[in-house]
């Protein structure tokens, strides 16, 4: 924005000026405004290490970056595979709280090799999967039971969270992972 244009009355916007190289500027809509790119390494200084994280995850879901456009510091954290930021922020409360960091969205198959589901999460050597069960979870609550149904009969151990999980009670979430981890599944 030029100089002596009046935003400091609009609220929740914070304005921050500096001289950009040109490469970091694009054209959308007519309007001059940052790349993705310095728009996301620039919103990631500004936050957290797990929001600049959702936002990273998001920003490579969506394909409208790629994996060397993120910064050396958020890189052992980004998952591409990430398909909603509270995955993202769960995913980060693990890793944070001392465990290993888990798979995302890998597919699981029976014995018998038939595709059987895709935990949100899912510590392969445990036969662990973690659900994220969001706002959207009460609609699609028959086809939740029935794949939760196929991997709990494919032997895989689940754990199911809630955003009132990860945001209210973290250190139970972790210490509820940390415990079915230490307690290795029955091969039968």
């Amino acid at each position: 924005m030029p100089s002596g244009i009046g935003l400091s009355a609009r609220s929740g916007v914070a304005l921050r000026r500096a001289h950009l190289p040109e490469d970091h500027l694009v054209l959308v809509k007519g309007f001059r405004t940052t790349s993705v790119t310095r728009t996301l390494t620039d919103l990631c200084r500004r936050l957290s290490l797990t929001e600049a994280v959702v936002v990273v995850d998001m920003a490579l879901h969506s394909r409208i970056v790629d994996l060397n456009a993120v910064s050396k510091r958020l890189l052992s954290f980004a998952e591409p595979a990430s398909e909603s930021p509270m995955e993202s922020r769960l995913r980060m409360l693990l890793v944070l709280g001392g465990l290993p960091r888990p798979k995302a969205q890998v597919p699981v198959y029976d014995s018998q090799g038939r595709f059987v589901g895709r935990p949100d999460l899912y510590y392969p050597a445990d036969r662990l999967g973690i659900e994220y069960d969001g706002a959207t979870h009460r609609d699609r609550l028959a086809e939740d039971n029935r794949r939760q149904n196929l991997l709990i009969g494919a032997g895989v151990r689940l754990l199911r969270f809630t955003a009132g999980d990860i945001l209210r009670s973290p250190e139970s979430t972790v210490a509820q992972v940390r415990t079915m981890l230490t307690r290795r599944p029955v091969v039968g």
